[in-house]
């Protein structure tokens, strides 16, 4: 279980709160989204949503790896998520939410119980045993608990490439995406790194996109950092071009 330190400081753990996001998305629109946008740190076991009123505008994103989760936790506090900025911390020890969504879930009294008998070892070690329990292991990330996106080499995806490929330039080509992608998807992943400005996306064409950047060098930045990329629940790579103009 998560450890609470004195004051009130909730320690490192697997399971990520999160608020203040858009109660008018609906939730399986929020949950793919949430994937894309975490399974860049690591392995997700499960997103957390409900659709009750007292839950709305909230999400918990369990990871394989406490690693991966205070990875996010740092680089994602604050993201601009479907125009609110998300306010993410570590979930708190268990709680009720929690253990009724993964069916774990153990009366107070007798979880104190519990608690007492075991002592302090053995509720640190019953956590991630009960969060696996019920979650769903086929929600797969991107690179597990690898180091950071950015330093990821092109892992050598299927080359798809034309004969002549387009020169460097500030607009780049996105192919082998899920055909159920959306631009705020992909913008999303795209607006974490400097100079974005949109994406394009053809209705007519799935599976392909345009990302603009302000100049050729922010454009392959996004390029070397996304390259290879896995957008869940399918395991299809990004393969990333600059555009022919």
């Amino acid at each position: 279980m998560a450890e609470v330190k004195q004051g009130g400081e909730i320690s490192p753990n697997m399971t990520l709160y999160i608020n203040n996001l858009n109660e008018k998305i609906k939730i399986d629109q929020l949950k793919k989204s949430l994937l894309a946008v975490f399974s860049q740190f690591g392995k997700i076991l499960d997103v957390l949503t409900f659709k009750t009123l007292k839950h709305k505008g909230q999400a918990w994103v369990v990871f394989e790896e406490v690693n991966s989760a205070s990875n996010a936790l740092r680089q994602m506090q604050g993201f601009p998520f479907y125009d609110k900025e998300m306010r993410i911390q570590y979930a708190k020890t268990k709680s009720d939410i929690i253990t009724k969504a993964d069916g774990t879930f153990v009366p107070r009294e007798k979880r104190k119980r519990h608690e007492e008998k075991g002592g302090k070892k053995r509720r640190e070690q019953h956590d991630p045993n009960q969060v696996a329990a019920g979650l769903n292991p086929a929600y797969g990330g991107a690179f597990g608990a690898t180091p950071p996106l950015s330093q990821i080499p092109y892992p050598g995806a299927r080359p798809i490439a034309p004969e002549a490929p387009a020169p460097p330039n500030n607009i780049l080509f996105i192919q082998s995406l899920p055909h159920d992608t959306t631009p705020m998807m992909l913008q999303m992943l795209f607006s974490q790194y400097p100079g974005f400005k949109e994406v394009r996306m053809i209705e007519a064409k799935p599976g392909i996109a345009f990302v603009e950047y302000g100049d050729e060098m922010q454009a392959t930045v996004a390029m070397q950092a996304l390259q290879g990329f896995k957008i869940p629940p399918t395991q299809n790579q990004m393969l990333i071009t600059y555009a022919k103009k």
